[in-house]
């Protein structure tokens, strides 16, 4: 098959599929990883699609292939993140094992918290500290800290959070599609939020309206995961999923 055939083959895969893995196209088209991984690289500089991690997606999703600094992501949506941060401060209950992780929306989840009778981990230096001035028990991690958003990352927090089960796990997504999941930018931090959310018997993603149909490079966990928590839902596509609960319809 010449390139260019093969490059038609792909964007008419993406344009049913939306997204696509190299493993899925080198089989569906019966050539190598490497060649698949050219194509992708040249139709990535044709602006025909957007490479990810592991594969490729449609044009029409926003691209995020870095992350923000906690001091910008705040100022964005705050009265939303406000809300959703409230919102899930109602789901922990007394004598709840509680994992929070990274990121400005559960920075709110932190503020709004009000229940003693529990025990918290989180991998953010600020999350725990506010936690720690209402008199909250918190445990965290070790690992590296990263600077962009004040996470403890690494092999050390991972291993450390795979020993332990939470009752509710709480996180933040830089981006969610029904067909890339909830992703992030860096495979330290997926790898953290991954190993947490499949520790947690009740997950939730605290996910914002402009998070919807964003991609980052990264994916840390299916769409059908964690329950959604988010203001509103803008999008009609998504409208149809039960497990998505708008906030500020309640």
């Amino acid at each position: 098959m010449l390139a260019e055939e093969r490059w038609n083959a792909i964007l008419n895969i993406l344009e049913k599929q939306k997204t696509v893995t190299v493993a899925d196209l080198t089989e569906m088209l019966n050539t190598s990883e490497s060649t698949i991984r050219r194509d992708l690289l040249q139709l990535d500089n044709m602006k025909k699609l957007v490479r990810v991690h592991g594969g490729a997606t449609v044009t029409d999703m926003q691209y995020v292939p870095s992350d923000q600094s906690m001091t910008e992501k705040s100022a964005l949506m705050s009265r939303e993140k406000k809300l959703i941060g409230e919102y899930a401060a109602t789901l922990i209950k007394p004598g709840d094992f509680v994992y929070i992780d990274a990121g400005s929306t559960t920075e709110q989840l932190a503020n709004a918290i009000m229940v003693k009778d529990a025990v918290y981990m989180t991998n953010s230096v600020s999350h725990a500290r506010i936690l720690l001035q209402k008199g909250m028990r918190v445990m965290v991690p070790g690992g590296q800290l990263k600077a962009a958003t004040e996470a403890i990352v690494g092999t050390e927090t991972v291993d450390a959070i795979r020993k332990l089960h939470f009752t509710v796990g709480f996180f933040g997504t830089n981006g969610v599609t029904d067909q890339t999941g909830f992703t992030t930018p860096e495979m330290s931090e997926a790898k953290v939020k991954e190993t947490a959310l499949l520790h947690s018997e009740r997950p939730y993603v605290l996910c914002d309206s402009t998070k919807f149909r964003r991609v980052s490079p990264v994916t840390f966990a299916e769409f059908e995961a964690a329950q959604i928590l988010t203001d509103r839902i803008s999008d009609k596509r998504y409208q149809k999923y039960k497990h998505i609960t708008e906030v500020e319809q309640l």
